[in-house]
């Protein structure tokens, strides 16, 4: 088996080994100066039944399955970062957060209602682990679950061929925006936020 390929954090991680601290202080100063640090998870909120059970991919810190956890539903997180999950542990107790690769994951039980992949995630995954990562992402979901990502242009990974490696993966677009609030995506648009459903 080859050599493993670290993700883009991990070598962000690895030159700055401070850097995840620093991440996570962020979001909690931003909480405690009263911003709005959740509004990809009211989103995720409004698209669920009470009680779904939620896959926050790429969690960090855990403000989205935070807030989906105390909104009621049944969240598991997962992120590379075991600096972030700690992190989540302590200030968001409740959902099962979990160290491991997105490239790698293998989750018991069952599918996902949904499964969310908020903050730039995908672009800090390594390229030749992008395909793996989708395609895990088309596996864990529960029949007529959904798929919720977001990300900015000039990362590194642009959205025509995100669109084709989530179609390739089994990833049908419900729905393509420009912003967690709604607003429509364009060709020009500097982010995307993408829902998919399973392509059965």
């Amino acid at each position: 088996m080859g050599e493993r390929t670290p993700s883009g954090w991990e070598e962000l991680t690895a030159a700055d080994p401070n850097h995840s601290t620093w991440y996570v202080e962020r979001f909690r100063a931003l909480a405690a100066q009263g911003e709005d640090i959740v509004g990809e998870a009211r989103l995720i909120d409004a698209m669920l039944g009470r009680g779904s059970r939620v896959l926050d991919a790429g969690c960090g810190p855990g403000r989205v399955g935070g807030y989906l956890h105390e909104a009621g539903h049944e969240v598991v997180g997962v992120d590379v970062d075991p600096v972030l999950i700690e992190a989540a542990r302590t200030d968001y107790p409740g959902p099962t957060w979990l160290v491991g690769d997105l490239a790698d994951m293998d989750l018991p039980g069952p599918g996902f209602d949904i499964i969310v992949c908020a903050g730039n995630v995908l672009t800090f995954v390594a390229p030749s682990t992008r395909a793996a990562v989708l395609s895990g992402f088309a596996r864990h979901l529960a029949p007529g679950g959904r798929v919720v990502t977001g990300f900015g242009a000039d990362r590194g990974y642009p959205f025509p061929e995100f669109l084709t490696d989530a179609t390739i993966a089994g990833l049908h677009p419900d729905i393509l925006l420009s912003t967690w609030d709604l607003r429509t995506f364009t060709d020009d648009a500097d982010f995307l936020v993408a829902v998919f459903s399973r392509a059965d």
